[in-house]
């Protein structure tokens, strides 16, 4: 058998409400013993769980990473005299039968007092938080695609046809001919002269594209889906500049992790 690595150590097995807690540690004769103990999950109670494993003396203390949970708690333990390791719960389960909290935390223990736990990568705190702003970015970037989709999409029911002539319906051309429409103006004449910069080399092509079977149905649409649009351009920005602050500000060692945030940025 593998020779025991820490002398002390806890396995903590972390769920929405609760934690179960195991210290194990070794005595002079190589005596094992183990204390269980139930934590909550409030702050108060991680400070508790904190000072419970401090009082054992435990240095060494390994978790699964349970969807969100975990992350108060290693945000709490990463602050203390603690080598915190996170690990994938697929690495360390247990034989089949294991049905309680308390065996799962025993078991983690055991498997970290011999050094069998593979711990998972956790980025230091500011690169944690660049990662949150840029998923973020990314689900806005998202749902504003899905907001342009469903433009096009009241524009086809109107019979618009503007995205058959505009490469880009929500350009400087497209947005005045859309706020146009919504106000109640339906001459493709009008509409059509409303083209900036080259689309106005296709003015004729706009005039048969724009004209179609607009009602008040189709402006209301249009102007809620709008609205959204700017509410989530504006969200974008602003989290856009939020990451370019932070990306620039970040020390000389994390600057091939920002990079590679600026090209996920630039991509999505």
């Amino acid at each position: 058998m593998k020779d025991i690595v820490y002398r002390r150590c806890c396995g903590l097995d972390v769920h929405k409400e609760t934690i179960a807690a195991c210290v194990r540690w070794t005595e002079d004769k190589s005596e094992i013993r183990k204390e269980n103990r139930v934590f909550g999950t409030t702050t108060q109670e991680l400070r508790m769980l904190s000072a419970w494993m401090q009082q054992y003396q435990v240095r060494q203390v390994a978790m699964e990473s349970t969807g969100v949970y975990w992350k108060p708690v290693w945000n709490v333990l990463e602050a203390g005299p603690f080598e915190v390791k996170l690990a994938n719960s697929q690495h360390i389960r247990n034989l089949p039968g294991r049905k309680t909290d308390r065996k799962d935390g025993e078991w983690i223990a055991k498997l970290l007092q011999y050094d069998l736990v593979p711990a998972s990568f956790v980025p230091p705190l500011p690169i944690r938080e660049l990662r949150d702003l840029c998923r973020s970015r990314i689900k806005l970037v998202q749902e504003h695609a899905t907001v342009t989709n469903r433009i096009q999409a009241i524009l086809e029911d109107a019979n618009i046809k503007l995205a058959s002539v505009a490469s880009d319906v929500l350009g400087r051309s497209g947005r005045a001919m859309l706020e146009a429409i919504i106000d109640g103006q339906s001459d493709p004449v009008v509409l059509a002269e409303m083209a900036k910069s080259s689309l106005r080399r296709k003015i004729p092509q706009l005039r048969l594209a724009l004209e179609g079977c607009l009602n008040d149905h189709h402006r209301f649409r249009l102007r809620q889906a709008m609205e959204h649009l700017e509410f989530l351009e504006g969200r974008i920005f602003v989290l856009e500049e939020e990451i370019h602050r932070r990306s620039s500000g970040a020390e000389p060692g994390q600057a091939r992790v920002c990079r590679d945030l600026r090209l996920i940025r630039a991509a999505a």
